[in-house]
């Protein structure tokens, strides 16, 4: 689950790392910048690790060898080994060292005092943390203004960020799904259906603050991940609709899109087939809104 981490104990004073231009405000004055996942990552170790003597970063292949996806490139060479640190090639072990106990291949969002980050913009953590990137995303190019680029840019953790304002369903997720729910959003407005659509960002803490209050004004919920059904995020949000004020707001029953309840498969056909798509989401978007 965790390829490599960046852990400071007690906290971490900011982890900038900045993964889709769906998720930058970009104004006509600024200037942009194309950046893939990839760099952006590295870019955020390199700085934090420049900022603080006690940042170090440790892993599977994160130093001589950069990086199984070279997200580390260049960290150790300017570091040194007693802070770019590679770990046996076992996550049980890595993960005990790091200060998350003995695990594995799990989900990390039911850890109390943990906060798990999904995400696809800067974030200002404190405390462990683990934050986990959708590695399909490594190369996916986005532009990212001046503004975003600054070192002192964040975003405060535990706060969800309406990426598109919409009236009629509120479309909520989080990682990689949530570009599909913007590109799903955009199909759908050419029909007539105004899809507000909310990026968690963090699932612990979660900001049931903000889903409630997208779901009163528009009605109508779809939450969309690419875990499996059972005891997922969407459940979650599901049952703190259902359990707060925002469920008597509700003009329909809520909907999940999730991934397929199956082993991920290997083959990239199968692999695209077991998770989300954007068809998938506009047709539990009609569904929800009786089209």
């Amino acid at each position: 689950v965790v390829k490599c981490m960046s852990y400071l104990p007690l906290y971490i004073n900011k982890i900038s790392i900045l993964l889709s231009s769906h998720f930058c405000i970009l104004t006509s004055r600024m200037s942009l910048f194309q950046v893939n996942v990839r760099d952006a990552l590295n870019h955020a170790m390199d700085e934090e690790l420049e900022r603080d003597e006690r940042v170090f970063l440790l892993g599977e292949e994160v130093a001589q060898y950069d990086g199984a996806y070279k997200v580390s490139r260049g960290l150790w060479k300017k570091y040194g080994d007693k802070r770019i640190i590679d770990t046996p090639i076992t996550e049980v072990k890595t993960n005990t060292l790091a200060g998350v106990q003995s695990q594995h291949n799990i989900s990390l969002s039911q850890y109390f005092e943990l906060a798990v980050v999904q995400f696809s913009s800067s974030h200002m953590v404190y405390n462990i943390v683990v934050f986990l990137e959708n590695e399909l995303m490594y190369g996916v190019p986005f532009e990212l203004s001046e503004e975003v680029m600054h070192k002192d840019f964040v975003v405060p953790i535990g706060k969800a960020k309406v990426e598109r304002q919409g009236t009629h369903i509120s479309l909520v997720s989080h990682s990689r799904c949530v570009g599909f729910c913007l590109d799903a959003a955009a199909v759908l407005a050419k029909e007539g259906v105004e899809c507000e659509v909310v990026n968690l960002r963090t699932i612990r803490p979660l900001d049931v603050e903000t889903i409630e209050a997208s779901v009163i004004k528009t009605g109508h919920l779809v939450t969309v991940e690419g875990g499996w059904p059972q005891y997922g995020v969407g459940a979650e949000i599901c049952a703190r609709i259902m359990e707060g004020p925002a469920f008597n707001y509700l003009d329909a029953p809520a909907v999940r899109v999730t991934g397929v309840d199956i082993p991920m498969p290997y083959a990239k056909i199968l692999e695209d087939h077991s998770v989300p798509q954007i068809k998938d989401i506009i047709f539990s978007v009609k569904k929800v809104l009786n089209m």
